[in-house]
């Protein structure tokens, strides 16, 4: 069996997904009408209670997500630029401790 492409969903694409769900009250079922993994559609109804604020203590929201990953690629990025600056100040200063021809 070969494995099929990843495919991406939009948010709106997920709501209604959790919505029939809870409609018809089967994740198999929607699964496998909508041709999703069981274990996708069980994270996005999973997701959708915690949104909703009905998650377990502690559960991060999808916004909560989103600007996680944000601050953890700025603090990435800040620490290359700082690392670069370290050692362009070492290269410069090296250069300034030469005695000149």
């Amino acid at each position: 069996m070969s494995k099929r492409k990843r495919r991406k969903f939009t948010p709106e694409q997920k709501a209604d997904a959790v919505r029939l769900v809870r409609e018809v009250g089967s994740i198999a079922q929607v699964a496998r009408d909508l041709d999703l993994t069981d274990s996708a559609l069980r994270q996005w109804v999973k997701q959708a209670a915690i949104d909703e604020g009905n998650g377990p203590e502690g559960a991060l929201t999808t916004e909560e997500k989103e600007e996680l990953r944000r601050l953890r690629r700025e603090n990435h990025t800040l620490k290359q630029e700082r690392d670069f600056l370290k050692k362009a100040a070492t290269f410069f200063a090296k250069e300034q401790d030469r005695p000149s021809s």
